[in-house]
């Protein structure tokens, strides 16, 4: 299910990247992002559907407790993944956030904000596997030269930095949503638009 989600972003980043990068990556654009990013992590907390958060079914036709959030995630289908990790396409506009789009998708297919998370973070894998395999050969080559230590120590925080944000966030969402995101967004987004543009 995470290779296939995953393909949508893949062939959408290797099509456009540059377009996204370089049109919508100015200031003005990348500052009124976050706002919207923030507006659509609202909406979906407004709209998902809590009748559709899964409960599995024992062998007796009764209700039963699904302990493994990977099994509750897999009962969603390959339909339902492929769709949230499509979501991840809208994290190629800077300022939009690729676990928060991809949480949000999530809950609105009927997941739980606990699975939603989860299913978000194993997805990264993937993406951010493949977009180190495409700029790995800048760093080796003369774009490198001068910076491969700055690099590596970037690399060493942001993993550190990124593992220690999961363990948190896998917790805070057992029990919390992300509406305080959303309008950390909002506010960010339209503070920044507004130093830019007055």
């Amino acid at each position: 299910m995470i290779v296939i989600a995953t393909i949508p972003v893949g062939i959408t980043g290797l099509l456009l990247e540059h377009t996204f990068r370089t049109v919508l990556g100015r200031p003005v654009p990348a500052a009124a992002f976050p706002a919207v990013n923030g507006a659509v992590l609202y909406g979906a907390e407004r709209l998902r559907r809590r009748a559709l958060v899964l409960t599995p079914v024992g062998p007796d036709g009764g209700a039963m407790a699904e302990t493994d959030p990977d099994r509750r995630i897999a009962r969603s289908g390959f339909v339902d993944t492929t769709l949230i990790g499509s979501a991840q396409i809208a994290a190629l506009l800077p300022g939009i956030s690729r676990s928060g789009v991809t949480m949000a998708a999530g809950l609105l297919r009927g997941l739980s904000h606990e699975d939603a998370a989860r299913f978000s973070f194993l997805l990264a894998t993937p993406v951010i596997l493949a977009a180190g395999v495409l700029k790995l050969p800048d760093l080796a080559g003369p774009l490198g030269d001068g910076i491969r230590g700055q690099v590596l120590a970037g690399s060493v925080a942001a993993a550190v930095a990124a593992y220690l944000s999961v363990r948190f966030l896998t917790r805070y969402f057992e029990t919390r949503t992300l509406t305080p995101f959303a309008w950390y967004c909002v506010v960010a987004g339209l503070a920044s638009l507004a130093w830019l543009t007055f």
